[in-house]
């Protein structure tokens, strides 16, 4: 709420740091004054949240490319608001915007930090998905870092997730031989394949991960696109073809493990002359302009299917992340905090 003095709000504060799945005790919600508005800030009541994997990593103090969250301070991630007071000429208020202060209620930033968006009829959600980084980490993950061509197959880990089910739809559009995808249960199979048009894929809560892919891909594959490591990446290293690439985009099975294990079968990726490359999405915003108008135009004929999981209200956030975490989302997963506004 707003009074002619103060600014409150509700957010989110990391309170411990978690050892494997973050539980209640890993938060603390608190209510906080904000400070007043400087020239060039906008307050920002937010209307959508996101929660994303790479957030589990930086809830541990340990050194990466993104620094860890703070104890006692709140949250962030990606967020899109409408500005409800402003001082900057570029975003006045009714400005929809993205920006990085979530797992809160409102925001007060720099008006350089939140970035001015159109809906043009879109839910403001689709720009913390499949027009936000997901989306951008898909692109760049298959066309950039994996180089990845028409007539070539492709093998994607976590392939119903908000990243890996945009990756298997690119590749299937971009002209692929045969895409195929993992996941964790017969209905996300039945997803996959029926709706997100992947040529099959299969469930690793069935077992024996590195049989299922050497079945689903008996004349091998050129690309992998990595989400998650440990098991998948051992029988994607087996299975993979001579010269093959792979996108590691994350390692989502080793994040709440504290002794997390790794391939046993690295020796392969000498003999077969394999490309392994790690990436971070913000390192390739060349290929912006490129995703936004194949993409646009993919959404806009209906050829390329966006799922969402979305959960409701600040209250939501621990939970819609344990969600996220152990597989129970389809598509991105969201906290809605607000209706989009309708003009």
């Amino acid at each position: 709420m707003r009074t002619s003095m103060t600014i409150t709000t509700r957010e989110i504060h990391l309170a411990q740091r978690p050892t494997a799945l973050p539980g209640p005790e890993t938060y603390r919600f608190v209510e906080r004054e904000l400070r007043e508005l400087r020239d060039g800030d906008v307050l920002v009541e937010n209307i959508v949240l996101t929660v994303d994997p790479y957030m589990r990593p930086r809830m541990n103090d340990v050194k990466s490319y993104v620094p860890p969250f703070k104890l006692d301070h709140a949250l962030d991630g990606g967020a899109v608001g409408v500005v409800v007071e402003s001082r900057s000429e570029a975003l006045p208020v009714g400005s929809i915007v993205s920006h990085g202060l979530g797992w809160r209620e409102h925001a007060v930033l720099a008006g350089q930090y939140a970035k001015r968006i159109e809906l043009n009829g879109l839910p403001s959600s689709y720009f913390l998905g499949v027009l936000g980084m997901p989306g951008m980490t898909a692109w760049a993950g298959l066309f950039d870092v994996a180089g990845f061509q028409p007539g070539e197959s492709v093998f994607v880990s976590a392939a119903a997730g908000a990243v890996g089910s945009l990756v298997g739809q690119f590749a299937r559009l971009g002209g692929a031989e045969r895409v195929v995808g993992s996941a964790g249960s017969a209905g996300k199979v039945a997803l996959l394949v029926d709706e997100l048009g992947f040529d099959a894929a299969i469930n690793y809560r069935d077992g024996d991960v590195m049989g299922q892919v050497g079945a689903a891909f008996p004349d091998g594959f050129d690309v992998y696109f990595d989400n998650v490591g440990g098991d998948h990446l051992e029988a994607a290293l087996e299975h993979i073809n001579e010269r093959g690439r792979m996108a590691l985009c994350g390692s989502i099975s080793g994040y709440n493990d504290p002794n997390p294990t790794g391939p046993r079968n690295m020796f392969k990726a000498v003999g077969k002359r394999l490309t392994m490359r790690g990436f971070i999405v913000g390192d390739h915003e060349h290929v912006r302009p490129e995703f936004e108008r194949k993409v646009g135009q993919w959404l806009r004929s209906g050829e390329l299917t966006y799922r969402e999981t979305a959960w409701e209200g600040l209250d939501a956030m621990p939970d819609a992340f344990v969600g996220l975490l152990t597989g129970k989302n389809t598509g991105k997963a969201i906290v809605r905090l607000r209706e989009d506004p309708t003009s």
